[in-house]
């Protein structure tokens, strides 16, 4: 970056956003951006890519343009910025007719430094003709994965945007997304027209996220231990498979003394919306939700997300949990796992439409979810890798703190496998299970399985610790679900090898699930802020102050400031213009309209 450039650059980053230097590879992504160069752009949630692009977009000529698939977050985004002194507006399908002309003559005035667009307005014959008009200072295209059309979040209109490149060659374009594995960034160069852009790929790593995989029993229950015992107050994201299941989920948190809202599709739009803007506006809300919701939340403070059902995919599962702790503050990744998740998993991808390429993409995804809910390994090691990341032990997470035991359980699955065989693979978990552990039902006589020579075999161990060994050795691939005959058990080829003696299958140690508290250690890697009982009164304090300035402007609390800024004022106490300008978060135009409230409150005068 010419040393011109590069001044001016910091100058930006310090004077309009408050923030000392730039974070890894921030300086060298903008330095290329306003530089006229393409960039696909992978870096965590909560890892500074929204300065790779609003940066270079107030060091070039002309408007930023943001193509982004979040409208309903596109207006704190907006405010965001307003509070920064960014000239920024959107145009997306939430706008009357009068609103729309009003910044489409801003734009065409040279009023606006950053505007925000839904693909759908974007590829509008109108708005490129409008484009057409005025200088642009770059193309963002933001959530880049929704180009796949093996991903989870897959918009097609962004198959379409390749009209940028075609339309608008000589203006730089930056591709960001937060998750992507090798197959996903080929199919965004490839789709995006972007084979001569720079790579820029950060560390997947969230080290201030403590990873937690439990064994399912009773979830609701379970969840609430977790809520009052480790998240008491603070806001957070539960996902569930279904609306159904969202809807009990909400009520029976509400019914427990957690403020809870639910959100999914078969909602009433205006329902949804009032309950996101909740959400995102109030302190200590858990929002209970299908994957419908949160893909680009940009609620800093959630402290905790939790998953009451499997996710698809590891990709799924790092987006989803991405959302907790973007403000670099200490949150969870809690989630809930048994075998009924692994059958539903696998019916899903089997009685879907999909064509067979399709159908084993997403059961090989699965297969890298199952492993990571059952490795005995760090669960940090074993995420970073799937995304061709090395890592060493984290340290914080439940497989670190909490190492589980492994065993040679090969005479186990033999018992296990034998019992499947002998009951002729037609039948269930459920069945199979009340054969092996001798159970005096009315099916197993009805069958003449009590007879069988495997009967009764595995009554030393309790049905949990059987549905345990089931279900790792499902994710194992020594036993599949078939599902065109009911969910009956079968023997694929792998299993013969275990059978035969051949092959050694150790698996974890079944835990019975248990009460849990926050143990005190945090990862190695990470420091938190920790404050003193007169500190931690005055983050309180400011904390309150933060909910009456947001409510007065109509915009989220974060949007004044995050908790780390607050947190930071809280220990180093300023009492001067100056010293607050010191502080990370504080910007010239924030200084400006809050200096004076921020050192009333800490000298005690307001």
């Amino acid at each position: 970056m010419p040393g011109d450039l590069r001044a001016r650059a910091l100058h930006v980053l310090q004077s309009v956003f408050g923030y000392p230097a730039f974070r890894g590879e921030q300086a060298d992504i903008i330095a290329l951006i306003a530089g006229g160069g393409d960039a696909l752009v992978l870096m965590p949630t909560g890892g500074g890519k929204s300065l790779c692009y609003q940066i270079p977009s107030l060091l070039r000529e002309g408007c930023g343009v943001v193509i982004s698939p979040l409208i309903a977050l596109m207006q704190d985004q907006v405010d965001a910025l307003a509070e920064l002194g960014v000239r920024a507006a959107f145009l997306n399908s939430t706008q009357s007719f009068d609103e729309m002309l009003a910044v489409e003559r801003a734009l065409r005035r040279g009023e606006l430094d950053l505007l925000y667009v839904a693909p759908e307005r974007l590829l509008t014959p109108r708005c490129l003709e409008m484009l057409d008009g005025v200088p642009i200072a770059l193309f963002a295209i933001d959530e880049a994965h929704c180009v796949s059309q093996w991903g989870h979040d897959f918009r097609p209109e962004y198959i379409r945007l390749s009209v940028l490149h075609e339309r608008y060659p000589q203006v730089p374009r930056i591709a960001l997304t937060a998750t992507a594995d090798f197959q996903t960034r080929d199919e965004i160069v490839h789709r995006l027209q972007l084979d001569g852009a720079r790579q820029f790929i950060s560390s997947f790593d969230r080290p201030n996220i403590r990873y937690q995989i439990v064994e399912k029993e009773n979830v609701r229950r379970q969840l609430l231990d977790f809520i009052r015992n480790e998240h008491r107050g603070d806001a957070g994201i539960v996902y569930c498979l279904s609306r159904k299941k969202v809807e009990e989920t909400a009520a029976f948190l509400n019914e427990s003394g957690i403020a809870a809202l639910a959100y999914h599709a078969g909602m009433d739009s205006g329902t949804r919306s009032a309950h996101q803007a909740r959400f995102l506006r109030e302190d200590g809300i858990v929002m209970v939700a299908t994957i419908a919701f949160g893909m680009g939340i940009d609620k800093p403070d959630v402290r905790f997300v939790a998953h009451l059902d499997l996710p698809k995919s590891i990709e799924g599962y790092y987006q989803e949990t991405g959302r907790a702790g973007r403000d670099g503050l200490p949150a969870d990744a809690w989630m809930a796992y048994g075998l009924q998740d692994v059958v539903q998993q696998r019916r899903m991808i089997e009685e879907s439409d999909a064509d067979i390429t399709f159908k084993r993409m997403q059961s090989a995804r699965l297969d890298a979810m199952l492993g990571l809910c059952e490795t005995i390994g760090c669960r940090r090691v074993h995420l970073l890798d799937y995304f061709g990341q090395a890592s060493t032990a984290c340290g914080n997470c439940d497989t670190c703190l909490a190492p589980p035991q492994s065993f040679d359980a090969t005479e186990e699955v033999q018992k296990l496998l034998s019992t499947i065989y002998r009951t002729g693979q037609r039948f269930g978990a459920v069945h199979v299970l009340e054969v092996l552990r001798g159970s005096d039902s009315d099916k197993v006589r009805q069958w003449g399985h009590d007879k069988l020579s495997t009967y009764g075999i595995g009554s030393d161990k309790p049905e949990p610790e059987w549905r345990a060994i089931l279900r790792q050795a499902i994710a194992l691939g020594l036993v599949e679900i078939d599902h065109d005959n009911y969910g009956s058990l079968r023997l694929p080829e792998g299993a013969r090898a275990v059978l035969r003696g051949e092959r050694r299958v150790a698996m974890r140690h079944y835990q019975k699930p248990q009460k849990q508290r926050r143990p005190a250690a945090r990862a190695s890697g990470f420091a938190e802020i920790e404050l003193s009982a007169p500190q931690q009164a005055l983050f309180e304090k400011l904390r309150w102050w933060r909910v009456e300035t947001a409510r007065s402007h109509n915009v989220p609390a974060y949007v004044i400031f995050h908790d780390a800024t607050l947190r930071e004022i809280a220990r180093a106490m300023p009492v001067t213009i100056d010293e607050l300008r010191q502080v990370s978060g504080v910007g010239e135009k924030k200084l400006e309209t809050y200096g004076e409230q921020l050192i009333a409150l800490v000298s005690g005068e307001a």
